[in-house]
């Protein structure tokens, strides 16, 4: 309507004082109706190619299957959008004397070659933006440690990466071939409960054989990359026991909840203190 009302203006504010004739629609409908039903059919295909992809991306087990590093590789434009924000607001930061010092970390790395794959895109934005901005970027690239296969590859992922980060949640599944929802609510209790456990695996952190896993994987990268830091995030970053093992294997930092800071800088505290009862195994 307020398009026709301004033609009509328009057309009125050329004529001034001559008359006009303006004829109402006459014309059949049949046209609209038949660009209307190409416009339907178009729209259902797209709702249908929509349905499709969505069919595709259902996966039977999601927590092993079409996730973190291998959504970057198979749909990099998610990745390249998440680099570029991180990118961009450190040289704005930059710009105005705002010292910051971001570290892109990489989920879910089983491969040198995926790292590789990634840091091509860190480096081509890098380039663009400290180009175009004038600025020269402060960040470290590194990569979350969170399947066995990184640990035992670790040597050759620290050739790129920068930092490790064991994501020991995902880690102890993977290493327990337990589902934590599945796990704690039917039978880890049982386990535990009957001895077969002592502890539950994802509150304390396992020593006896993912640390094991985790110890490799830190003198492994240390011997590529002597200057690696390397830390955990996740539930096992404020129990105690656990920052103290972390701190027996020569992890630089622990990351925990806000609500565990309290102790995990006790913990940390502790452990510097005090020579680590793991040091010897």
């Amino acid at each position: 309507l307020k398009e026709t009302v301004s033609g009509v203006n328009n057309l009125f504010g050329s004529l001034r004082l001559l008359n006009a004739d303006l004829k109402i629609a006459d014309k059949s409908l049949e046209p609209f109706t038949a660009a209307g039903a190409d416009l339907v059919t178009q729209a259902i295909q797209k709702k249908e190619q929509m349905l499709k992809k969505v069919r595709e991306l259902h996966e039977v087990n999601p927590m092993l299957g079409h996730r973190g590093v291998r959504l970057g590789i198979t749909f990099p434009e998610i990745y390249r959008m998440q680099i570029s924000a991180i990118l961009e607001a450190t040289a704005d930061c930059q710009r105005v004397g705002i010292d910051v010092r971001p570290e892109i970390m990489v989920p879910q790395v089983i491969t040198v070659e995926e790292l590789q794959q990634i840091k091509t895109h860190v480096d081509e934005i890098q380039s663009r933006l400290e180009k175009d901005q004038k600025v020269k970027l402060n960040f470290k690239f590194g990569t979350m440690i969170e399947a066995v296969r990184a640990c035992l590859q670790a040597e050759d992922l620290a050739t790129v990466a920068e930092f490790f980060s064991f994501g020991t949640n995902d880690l102890t599944q993977a290493t327990f071939s337990f589902s934590r929802e599945d796990a704690e609510n039917k039978f880890l209790p049982f386990y535990i409960m009957k001895g077969v456990l002592k502890d539950n695996p994802f509150e304390v952190l396992d020593s006896r054989a993912m640390g094991k896993l985790m110890r490799m994987a830190v003198q492994d990268g240390r011997r590529t990359n002597p200057n690696l830091k390397v830390g955990i995030c996740g539930e096992h970053g404020g129990h105690p026991e656990s920052i103290l093992f972390c701190h027996s294997i020569g992890l630089n930092y622990v990351s925990c909840s806000g609500p565990r800071v309290p102790i995990a800088r006790l913990a940390a505290a502790h452990a510097k203190l005090g020579e680590s009862k793991y040091s010897s195994n």
